[in-house]
């Protein structure tokens, strides 16, 4: 992984990084961490385990020549999409393992903290610096998919549980207002000599016409106006594949909503509560996100557009929806072996989303970094921005 780093990680930082993913699960039920509910959501001990197995895989195997593996099948269990690295469980698959168990799971997660820990008390290379930071970054994005994956589970149970591990939306600003950008030559990509991803390198020049940005995210009750006019009905606002998505899901709404007694409830990890017309309208896909702007005579800003606009706009409540295929910036390079495939075989059939939200790691809401998901994805905490 080409990366720009800070010269050390110290123990500290790592078992901080490390907490916070079991902070998240401390109130889980060991019955809520084995169940995958559909192919995209993975169960919350895969995640605990997954991220374990990428420092032993990664750093531990590599550099430490005295480290014994905790199990020598854990790395075909918890392997994600590595084929450098070896076999691994399918997908879809992930919520049939039972075996290992939750407590076999934090045995495995304690096994590797001790040995990293010690390894980082030592003097280490500054590659290996580099695949420690990028391990703790990536167990970060797994904290932020953590949540959505918790919520998709709760959501989809009768019993709409809470999660003791809160976060919440706040309503913003409140004044609606289009800021100005001028057109001209701009600079796009990672400067900085703090960490970033490699789909974030290979700066350049790009060219913008005049455009406008609207200073706020789209709000719930904005957004049911688009519901109570028929826009989940008509198919002049959607590409073919969004109508055909909607059609295929009768999607009438965003993802949690449900009508009860004549009034649109939403499921939060919070509760399940009448839906706050104030708050930023989250859950929402890309198919939805354009069709609410078409409707609205606007459209979503590109990414380059966004990156532009971003020291003008207050970000980081959700990820926010441009019209930007996911796409190598020039003169992208793609490192060999396992870590190669972290981004770069992605960049196909997905959009990019800007800004990061309330479930994103501190420090990963820059304004270069780049997420990215298939357009019809509605369990990430997203949401719409307009542009004209």
């Amino acid at each position: 992984m080409q990366t720009i780093i800070k010269p050390s990680v110290t123990k500290e930082q790592f078992l901080e990084v490390r907490h916070k993913t079991e902070t998240i699960c401390s109130s889980l039920k060991p019955e809520d961490t084995s169940i995958q509910p559909v192919e995209f959501v993975s169960p919350p001990k895969w995640h605990l385990a997954h991220t374990t197995w990428f420092f032993e895989q990664f750093v531990l195997t590599k550099f430490n020549k005295d480290y014994e593996v905790f199990h020598e099948d854990y790395a075909y269990y918890f392997n994600s999409y590595y084929n450098n690295a070896g076999d691994r469980v399918i997908r879809s698959n992930r919520g049939l393992m039972t075996r290992p168990t939750l407590g076999d799971v934090f045995e495995y997660r304690n096994y590797v903290n001790e040995a990293l820990g010690e390894f980082l008390s030592n003097e280490i290379t500054n590659e290996a610096i580099e695949i420690v930071q990028i391990g703790l970054q990536h167990e970060q994005q797994h904290q932020e998919l953590l949540i959505y994956d918790i919520k998709y589970i709760f959501g989809n149970q009768p019993s709409f549980p809470t999660l003791d591990y809160q976060i919440g939306l706040d309503e913003g600003v409140s004044e609606h207002e289009f800021i100005d950008i001028s057109e001209g030559i701009y600079e796009i990509g990672h400067k900085n000599e703090d960490f970033c991803f490699d789909n974030e390198l290979g700066r350049h020049k790009v060219y913008l016409q005049d455009f406008q940005i609207s200073n706020r995210l789209v709000t719930n009750g904005e957004f049911q106006k688009f519901i109570d006019a028929g826009g989940y009905q008509d198919f002049n606002f959607w590409h073919a594949e969004g109508w055909d998505f909607v059609q295929e899901h009768n999607l009438e709404a965003p993802q949690y909503w449900h009508k009860n007694r004549g009034k649109w409830m939403q499921y939060t990890l919070n509760g399940f509560v009448e839906v706050n017309k104030l708050l930023p309208v989250n859950h929402i896909s890309f198919y939805e996100a354009f069709a609410y702007a078409q409707w609205k005579d606007m459209r979503l800003p590109t990414e380059f557009e966004w990156e532009v606009a971003s020291s003008n706009l207050n970000y980081g409540q959700l990820w926010e929806w441009t019209n930007s295929a996911y796409l190598q910036y020039p003169n992208y390079k793609k490192v060999e072996g396992a870590l190669g495939e972290y981004n770069g075989k992605f960049m196909v059939n997905q959009m990019v989303l800007r800004g990061g939200s309330i479930a994103t790691a501190d420090g990963h809401c820059r304004p270069t970094y780049r997420n990215f998901f298939h357009p019809e994805m509605r369990w990430l905490f997203s949401g719409i921005r307009l542009a004209k």
